[in-house]
């Protein structure tokens, strides 16, 4: 495999031709999050609580064989049959580094990645490194791991250390393997979380912190790896770009995520969502409108798509439309030349490309769980199913909060949203973490294992239509 460079507001390989980088992303392994793998709350969480109630010595043997199972050659094979050219590896920092022994590197955590990396080159898959979740959170949500949603990391020196020597530590490991694409080296930051209005547009980002920071990371790696290719994602969840410094070094290409309505639903595509009309041209006029991808044809900087996907586990009938949806969708990113890797790989019935198959054992393990997290909507990730009696409460709560203050610059719908996270999903949602954890109680580690081969791709539903769609853009020339 050829080391990938940027040059001329593109990414080639070691003959300069262009590459473009199709795939798709490994949410739930590495880094864990609930909608994906079936727990309800956060990893650090649910790990405590099987830790508790099996035993630290059976708590360690659940996680690694699901992580085994989870992501292994055959799934590699298997999206490089699919016409992937990249993988992107989202990362929990909790897996190289202990907060108790900060800058103290666990073996354990880089034998993993250095095993997937590995057969990534064995099957011609580039793999782009995300550090998904940070020390001291980069954000607000279950995706970095955060049950509290306190944001700590932009305020303190000591995570931000921490957060630097570690992706020296990466740079130090992989520095001249060219399996690696490149180094994502933060998803999804929200630099101002302590503006609580931050649900709709009066959300403003600090700019200069995010902007030192990139500087100061991308100068740490460039110092021990001055050859790979860097990804700096946009604030506020990848989607703000305006008061980022120009490009300032080599090899950097920028990052946009791009969920969109249509891709969610309810309703028929194409056809009205929020009172829009959304069909390719609304897709488009999206696209081209994003600050990613204004940005990066400014300055003639690679776009990468690095988050996107539709949902298909709404109402059944309404699939064909998100299908058409992301389809759509995709065909703009190759129009603009965008790189892009969808979200997500595999989960328990959502949006993967696989997902576990109903009558699996795992599934008919969690089956109460799963059931009792839809009824409290706890799983944040979920907020297109339908209504149930907590939804309404909390929708009643807003309107009274909003009503009782009386302050107009409060958004409803940022309300509604953001007390729902910070009520079901981040308080709610931890309850939980026992009656998850007692589902396993008492089974041999034969037991556990067999239940957790539930996520082998042997044994899981490739959503074959999906795959269809997307072989159609990965097929078609860089």
């Amino acid at each position: 495999m050829d080391m990938l460079q940027v040059k001329g507001g593109k990414v080639v390989d070691g003959q300069g031709r262009p590459l473009r980088l199709r795939g798709t992303c490994v949410g739930g392994w590495m880094n864990m999050e609930n909608f994906i793998n079936g727990y309800p709350g956060t990893e650090h969480g649910i790990r405590a609580a099987v830790a508790e109630v099996l035993g630290p010595s059976k708590g360690r043997f659940f996680f690694d064989r699901l992580l085994d199972h989870f992501l292994a050659e055959d799934d590699f094979a298997f999206m490089k049959e699919c016409g992937a050219t990249v993988v992107r590896l989202p990362l929990n920092y909790r897996h190289f580094e202990r907060d108790a022994e900060p800058f103290k590197y666990l073996e354990s955590g880089f034998q993993r990645l250095d095993q997937a990396v590995k057969t990534c080159a064995r099957h011609g898959l580039y793999v782009i490194l995300d550090l998904h979740a940070v020390q001291g959170w980069q954000s607000t949500d279950w995706h970095c791991d955060n049950s509290s949603r306190n944001v700590l990391f932009w305020q303190h020196p000591h995570f931000q250390d921490r957060f630097v020597a570690l992706w020296e530590e990466f740079a130090r490991r992989y520095k001249g393997n060219a399996t690696i694409a490149g180094y994502n080296v933060m998803n999804e930051p929200l630099t101002n979380a302590a503006d609580g209005r931050f649900g709709n547009m009066a959300y403003q980002p600090n700019w200069d912190a995010i902007n030192r920071i990139y500087r100061r990371v991308v100068g740490a790696i460039r110092a021990i790896d001055p050859d790979h290719i860097i990804f700096l994602e946009g604030d506020y969840f990848s989607h703000r770009f305006e008061g980022f410094d120009a490009p300032f070094a080599d090899n950097l290409v920028y990052s946009s995520h791009n969920y969109s309505a249509a891709g969610f639903g309810p309703g028929a595509y194409p056809g009205p969502f929020n009172g829009e009309r959304w069909d390719r041209g609304k897709q488009e006029q999206i696209f081209l409108a994003h600050e990613g991808t204004r940005y990066t044809q400014r300055h003639n900087v690679p776009l990468w798509v690095g988050e996107f996907g539709s949902v298909y586990n709404g109402l059944a009938a309404e699939i064909p439309d998100r299908l058409r949806a992301i389809d759509d969708q995709v065909d703009v990113f190759e129009e603009y030349g965008a790189h892009w890797t969808t979200w997500t790989y595999k989960d328990v019935g959502v949006m993967g490309w696989v997902t576990l198959a109903p009558e699996s054992e795992y599934m008919q393990i969690v089956a109460p769980i799963l059931e009792t997290k839809r009824l409290l909507d706890t799983d944040f990730w979920m907020g297109w199913l339908p209504s149930t009696p907590a939804k309404e409460m909390i929708r009643d709560l807003a309107r009274l909060i909003e009503k009782t203050i009386g302050d107009p610059d409060i958004s409803p719908q940022a309300d509604q949203r953001y007390l729902t996270q910070a009520t079901l999903d981040a308080y709610v949602g931890p309850l939980l973490h026992p009656a998850y954890a007692r589902r396993f109680k008492g089974m041999s580690e034969a037991q556990i294992d067999r239940a957790l081969q539930s996520f082998a791709l042997k044994n899981c539903q490739p959503n074959q239509e999906l795959i269809k769609v997307l072989g159609q853009h990965m097929d078609r020339p860089a």
